[in-house]
């Protein structure tokens, strides 16, 4: 065989010695990639997928005051339904319970955004040592060093009708009498579940603020920028990832929370959570996996509605 053939052989062989290395890396890679995530990937099937299929299942289930019969059958949605067509344009019981429950998500996420944002700004741009930071952050999870039930009755000795609130207003003469309101309403709730979750909204936020070039900022005010209009135009579109994860972690856990809202508004005050918990208590597991599943529906839908707002794949 001549020098030329030679040669156009070798190459060939080599090429194809190349391509079976290629191939062979990429399946390496991909059974690496493959054990690494199958952990993960198995928790996650066997923690949630698997639990929240078996409330699906059971949401079509029939009940009686004594049993409950496996069968496939939408009575518990109707149920769930009960009399909204008829009532409007007013509200039926479950439109009445969203509406309580998303009023208190959306005072909750108001309050924990703005003051989320200002203490993850004095954290970011304010505190210049590590050491501090962690120390202030600390100072932020003490509400998780206890329990939910001792953080509520926490409150219970400030707020009540002779609380130190009310005995302070009274000594100096601000009131003539007690305030009821402090306690067991509206406000107390959604003091209580922003006691509790301001946390979430800071933690993403300031990592969001953790993560701007500061260049960006000075060339601002080099460019004779205010410091409102630095806040607006540079800050805040840079954090957006961030207030969009805090905004879903207050949302989801402030829709679906009972104990707060039964502590705090005195077993008075109407929400989802609630309703689902009473139903459980009372072994209507049907019906609660129905009002479970139409809680997550709604959830998935503002979350779907507040990625919309911000596509968080390019920001991040």
């Amino acid at each position: 065989m001549d020098a030329p053939a030679r040669t156009g052989a070798s190459n060939a062989e080599k090429g194809a010695s190349r391509a079976t290395d290629k191939q062979r890396t990429s399946w390496t890679a991909w059974w690496v990639a493959y054990a690494q995530a199958a952990p993960m990937a198995l928790v996650f099937l066997l923690f949630f997928i698997l639990p929240l299929l078996a409330t699906f299942v059971v949401s079509f289930w029939n009940y009686t005051e004594y049993s409950i019969e496996p069968a496939f059958v939408t009575t518990n949605y109707q149920d769930v339904f009960y009399g909204c067509v008829a009532r409007l344009p007013g509200l039926c019981t479950t439109f009445a319970t969203y509406l309580s429950t998303l009023k208190f998500v959306a005072i909750v996420w108001a309050a924990t955004l703005a003051i989320g944002f200002t203490i993850a700004y004095f954290l970011a741009f304010h505190v210049r040592t590590l050491p501090m930071q962690i120390a202030l952050f600390m100072v932020c999870t003490i509400p998780f060093w206890t329990s939910n039930v001792i953080r509520m009755i926490s409150w219970i000795p400030l707020l009540g009708r002779n609380g130190l609130v009310n005995e302070i207003l009274l000594s100096v003469g601000l009131i003539s009498s007690p305030l009821e309101w402090l306690l067991y309403s509206d406000f107390a709730v959604a003091l209580a579940l922003v006691h509790l979750y301001t946390l979430f909204m800071v933690v993403p936020i300031f990592n969001s603020m953790m993560r701007i070039d500061r260049s960006l900022i000075e060339a601002a005010y080099d460019g004779g920028a205010s410091g409102w209009q630095t806040l607006t135009n540079v800050i805040i579109p840079l954090v957006k990832p961030g207030i969009l994860i805090g905004s879903i972690f207050v949302v989801t856990i402030v829709t679906g929370d009972y104990l707060t809202i039964g502590i705090m508004g005195g077993q008075q005050i109407a929400s989802v959570g609630k309703v689902i918990q009473t139903q459980i208590n009372f072994l209507q597991f049907p019906i609660a996996a129905a009002n479970a599943i139409v809680l997550l529906a709604v959830v998935l839908l503002t979350i779907w509605g507040m990625l919309r707002l911000v596509d968080i794949r390019k920001e991040l």
